[in-house]
């Protein structure tokens, strides 16, 4: 049976990877998109939801938008990644829609209350809408059927030493998030930057006709820095971009693909270089552990379910 998602993301490249594939992947039902200032402002990250749920025949699916800005501080965003309209230029209509009316906020508070047990909330961006979310509706909670971030690492960082960027734009909304009192699948970097766009994968994308042609292989090829590097050539040492939110969405669908660890994990919200750094400790006793932590990922096997999901979606288009 398919695992109901709501997606509150940012989208940006990654993002849009992670869009097509709760579309197109068979073990996920795509329910809801909320939309979170980002990787681009939240005017951006909306449209290109909207864009995005149109080309990908898919129109059913709510877009709701939300927080522009962190809970306490200024915004940070990355044009310098995701380009200037945060799809690198992905040749993809405007889209006529107009996103739903109300916050995202509300949405998620909502839709997730009227069917517990049911939806697992998946954020791949910062998590400003989910906090949002758990001050209107604390019972989200025990309510939602799990809960699933892309963001945070044990080691590492990419924006700073210490704090990955989801974390580091809110890092405040993080820290109340994970102290909420549920468990937080905490899909960081630790094993996102393993899934990484080889030429292989790009050459076995490219058989996918107007999917790949239109949205996969511009936004991947053009997934750069400011130096003209791959995004991500400074992290995985291989010159290949790291597609870190689909991962999220991949261990909804197939849970096997990651080996997780409990663990207690706490947001840093001071210091110059510590601001959003996800501290986890794996030596915490059970009753403190408030996360369980991605820190191996079978990298074939990923390729293959995206493989697979991005193939029904080209074949829905």
């Amino acid at each position: 049976m398919a695992q109901k998602i709501i997606l509150d993301c940012d989208p940006g490249i990654d993002d849009a990877m992670a869009i097509a594939y709760a579309v197109g992947s068979p073990a996920v039902e795509l329910v809801g998109i909320t939309t979170v200032a980002g990787n681009v402002g939240l005017d951006k990250t909306t449209s290109n939801a909207l864009r995005l749920r149109e080309f990908l025949g898919a129109p059913q699916v709510p877009v709701t938008a939300g927080a522009a800005a962190p809970l306490r501080r200024p915004a940070i965003t990355a044009e310098h990644v995701h380009g200037p309209d945060g799809l690198r230029g992905a040749a993809l209509p405007p889209s006529a829609a107009a996103p739903e009316a109300g916050h995202a906020a509300d949405y998620i508070a909502r839709t997730v209350m009227a069917a517990p047990g049911e939806i697992t909330l998946v954020a791949v961006g910062p998590l400003t809408n989910v906090a949002l979310a758990l001050r209107r509706e604390p019972g989200l909670v025990s309510a939602v059927r799990d809960f699933v971030i892309m963001g945070g690492s044990t080691t590492r960082g990419n924006v700073t030493p210490a704090a990955e960027f989801n974390i580091a734009v809110d890092p405040e909304a993080a820290a109340e998030v994970f102290a909420a009192g549920w468990t937080v699948t905490m899909v960081g970097l630790d094993v996102t930057l393993q899934a990484t766009a080889h030429p292989e994968v790009l050459s076995r994308l490219g058989a996918l006709g107007r999917l790949a042609e239109r949205l996969l292989l511009p936004c991947l090829r053009r997934y750069t820095g400011e130096s003209g590097e791959p995004a991500d050539s400074g992290e995985t040492g291989t010159g290949e971009p790291a597609v870190h939110d689909v991962c999220a969405v991949a261990y909804v669908a197939h849970p096997g693909l990651l080996g997780c660890v409990p663990a207690r994990v706490e947001v840093e919200t001071e210091g110059r270089w510590t601001a959003g750094m996800t501290v986890t400790d794996f030596r915490a006793p059970p009753a403190d552990r408030n996360a369980r932590v991605a820190m191996t990922i079978d990298v074939p096997a990923f390729w293959e379910t995206v493989h697979e999901a991005y193939a029904l979606a080209a074949a829905g288009l």
